[in-house]
């Protein structure tokens, strides 16, 4: 199969599991696809498979209006920096920045990845660098779909290793019998690059989760099954969270935003049914695929 208009999709965050995911489905479907990097060394394995590589920094205007002329869409992320305790002003100067540069570049539409929760004004911690990011492409009035996933089932994996260790499964999500909207990330990078070659006007907004709920318990479940033991789910009250996180390189500012995240989706503050607005769509990748597929990082 082979794409009608030469001009390219554009496709950022190919580094991570979403952007692969979505420069993967737009080239198994024939289409011409722009990945966006700032190494070129990472753009090597997508220019062996036919892709273009543009190299630009998520904080330049010029480049990154550059990596957006002349394309048929977009789908654009904003990376979030645990690591930096400025991590929202960031998140809000490469939301601006891909905003006037699509707008510069007169992108006809763009597809950008943002989280359940992003209406909600406040108490959401991280999802409120959704929220800018959705607000400052709105202004742009280019044609947008804020795809908003429910929680990343790859989030398990670091407790999921822990579990396989010790039979102990760790849980920040409570209670431990309540399930939660969960979707694959390949799942979400699929999802956009269907959005991209869809037609639609305007601005709309998708819930995006999984083909069934989870809670914690049944991902104890899941594991018991696959290792053939008893794993039991250790809810983790809020006062452990900051030394539960303690490898994770989380500034304190970020620490605040998971936790203040966190007590959001456990309180039912942050959920798919908050905007009416909203068109539900569901992947196809079971929790147990995403586990049976991870492997441990040294």
């Amino acid at each position: 199969m082979t794409a009608s208009n030469p001009l390219p999709y554009v496709v950022f965050g190919v580094t991570g599991r979403t952007g692969a995911a979505a420069a993967d489905a737009l080239l198994r479907a024939g289409q011409s696809v722009r990945v966006v990097v700032r190494d070129p060394a990472k753009g090597r394995c997508w220019a062996e498979r036919g892709a273009e590589v543009a190299l630009a920094d998520l904080t330049d205007l010029a480049s990154m209006t550059r990596a957006l002329t002349r394309v048929q869409g977009a789908y654009v992320v904003s990376p979030q920096h645990y690591n930096r305790e400025d991590l929202f002003e960031l998140a809000d100067l490469i939301a601006g920045t891909t905003a006037r540069a699509a707008a510069a570049a007169n992108v006809p539409k763009l597809v950008a990845l943002s989280s359940v929760g992003a209406d909600r004004e406040s108490g959401t911690g991280w999802i409120g660098m959704n929220r800018m990011f959705e607000r400052r492409l709105a202004e742009t009035g280019i044609a947008t779909v804020f795809l908003r996933a429910a929680y990343f089932m790859e989030n398990w994996m670091p407790m999921v290793g822990h579990a396989m260790r010790t039979g102990t499964l760790p849980a920040f999500l409570a209670p431990a019998q309540r399930r939660l909207p969960m979707v694959a990330t390949a799942d979400v990078g699929r999802a956009a690059a269907a959005l991209l070659q869809e037609e639609w006007k305007g601005t709309r907004i998708v819930n995006l989760a999984g083909p069934q709920d989870y809670a914690p318990n049944d991902v104890a479940a899941i594991l018991s099954s696959m290792l053939d033991k008893p794993v039991d789910v250790a809810v983790l009250p809020e006062a452990e969270w900051p030394q539960a996180l303690a490898g994770a390189g989380f500034s304190a500012a970020a620490l605040a935003g998971f936790t203040e995240m966190t007590r959001g989706l456990n309180g039912a503050h942050i959920g798919m049914g908050s905007d009416s607005s909203a068109i539900g769509r569901a992947g196809t990748t079971p929790l147990e695929h995403v586990i049976k597929g991870w492997q441990p990082t040294e």
